[in-house]
């Protein structure tokens, strides 16, 4: 028996002629927007080698604008974004590169509020996956798949344990977890990939452990 993939879920209903360059664009562009967790003032995009020679006839950048501003595959707004009054929204501008580097349909999002900024760099892997493989300076592992905890923070002993234990607490199951690190000592990353929800008292508790800087709750896509 054939297995059903997101492809066979996503291309009947999609905007756009390209899986990978349009549903896979909105859904690099709505997992962006859930990392940053904000509505942005400001957004540079920068496509990058497949995405960046043929995205214009792909409908790459709509799709991609489209993600940020919280539009999903099926929104017929999306063929005509660049004149909708919702792209009034967010100052937004597109530059493109060849770097052999990285993955051929690859993009940065540069997300600029107040005295906020945030670079988020992802990957549309095919058939309308992606995946989000860096934040800022911090390897990560986000596919969209799953609610995910992420936090930076202090190098030190036990901040792991301090952590998955709050949510082991509640009986939630951990999928994954990455970390990742400057170096001994130095900030840090984490990124917790959980099965179901978590409650707002569990964020708020991790925000006040010592030497947390930043967490942000990163909600899963829908399927």
């Amino acid at each position: 028996m054939k297995q059903t993939s997101i492809f066979d879920i996503i291309s009947p209903v999609m905007i756009g002629p390209s899986s990978s360059h349009t549903a896979g664009a909105v859904r690099l562009g709505l997992l962006a927007k859930n990392v940053f967790n904000e509505s942005p003032e400001k957004v540079v995009f920068k496509l990058y080698n497949s995405y960046a020679q043929t995205g214009k006839g792909h409908g790459t950048e709509k799709g991609l604008l489209a993600g940020v501003l919280g539009l999903s595959v099926d929104d017929r707004r999306i063929k005509d974004i660049f004149e909708d009054n919702i792209a009034k929204q967010v100052d937004y501008s597109f530059e493109y590169y060849e770097d052999f580097k990285k993955h051929p349909n690859a993009v940065d999002f540069i997300f600029e509020k107040a005295s906020r900024k945030m670079e988020i760099y992802g990957e549309s892997v095919g058939a309308g996956e992606v995946a989000v493989r860096k934040i800022d300076d911090f390897t990560v592992k986000l596919t969209g798949k799953y609610n995910t905890l992420m936090l930076v923070y202090e190098d030190v002993p036990g901040m792991i344990s301090k952590v998955t234990a709050l949510i082991q607490e509640k009986n939630i199951n951990i999928a994954s977890l990455h970390c990742d690190r400057y170096a001994k000592g130095e900030e840090a990353s984490m990124c917790i990939c959980i099965d179901g929800d978590i409650d707002a008292d569990i964020i708020d508790t991790v925000k006040k452990i010592e030497k947390v800087y930043f967490v942000s709750y990163i909600k899963k896509l829908d399927d």
